[in-house]
């Protein structure tokens, strides 16, 4: 599913926190959303999750403006991963896995075993969340998006609190599932997974896109170093991409 965003203005309240945002999400790609904190990466995936109106612009799914859209229809559009990972009631995994089924009506028992194995929690299955550990309770949650099985999946920093084997693991998944045609989106501080899972990177800064485009163009020194104010190495070891910080800007 294809996301156009075409000059928007995105606010919190009274402060503006993206300003003329004007780009369309590559169907069938994983798109990495990058920048400091408080560029605005979780405002412009909220956006891109249907859930943030902007305050000037307009906001199309598939070509539709997103104010055309019922709710349950995005419902079943678009699967939603937000940065929090608080879950309230004592569920077990396999019952908060189970509620992205809820769009669709049904608790199709294959497709839950599936989101389950995908991010390899069949035996914490039982379990009440409230009894997982942080990285646990995330590689629930991711679950529970994916059996949403919504054509458009937006996550904010899917990666918090996944140890290294699980979060390579999620990104190759990420890879699977668009090349299956899904389209992925998501809010990154590692700049060296973004460089090697991701087909297209946005890079905000100072309330705009500063650069978007495919992550050689995207990563490199001289669009990296102005938004984050550090000096950046962008290299590559055995192959596999590197994006670090080296030191603070004088």
């Amino acid at each position: 599913m294809t996301v156009a965003l075409k000059e928007v203005r995105l606010a919190l309240g009274d402060r503006v926190v993206l300003d003329d945002v004007d780009i369309a999400v590559p169907t069938g790609q994983v798109t990495a959303v990058v920048g400091p904190n408080g560029a605005g990466k979780s405002t412009l995936l909220r956006a891109c999750a249907g859930l943030l109106a902007p305050e000037r612009g307009q906001i199309a799914f598939a070509g539709r403006p997103l104010e055309t859209l019922a709710r349950a229809e995005l419902a079943r559009a678009v699967a939603y991963l937000p940065q929090e990972r608080a879950v309230h009631w004592p569920l077990s995994a396999r019952a908060v896995v189970a509620l992205g089924r809820l769009p669709h009506d049904d608790a199709d028992p294959e497709v839950i075993a599936q989101a389950l194995g995908a991010m390899d929690i069949e035996r914490l299955a039982d379990r009440p969340v409230s009894q997982l550990s942080g990285g646990e309770r995330a590689r629930v949650l991711v679950a529970r998006a994916l059996a949403q099985e919504a054509p458009l999946l937006v996550a904010d920093e899917p990666t918090a609190g996944l140890d290294p084997a699980h979060a390579l693991a999620l990104f190759t998944l990420f890879q699977r599932l668009a090349t299956e045609g899904r389209t992925i989106v998501v809010a990154l501080h590692d700049l060296s997974l973004a460089a090697r899972f991701a087909h297209h990177v946005v890079l905000l800064a100072d309330q705009r896109i500063a650069a978007h485009g495919p992550p050689a163009d995207v990563l490199t020194p001289r669009n990296l170093e102005p938004a984050f104010g550090v000096t950046m190495l962008c290299t590559n070891v055995n192959g596999l991409p590197i994006v670090a910080p080296v030191s603070t800007l004088p």
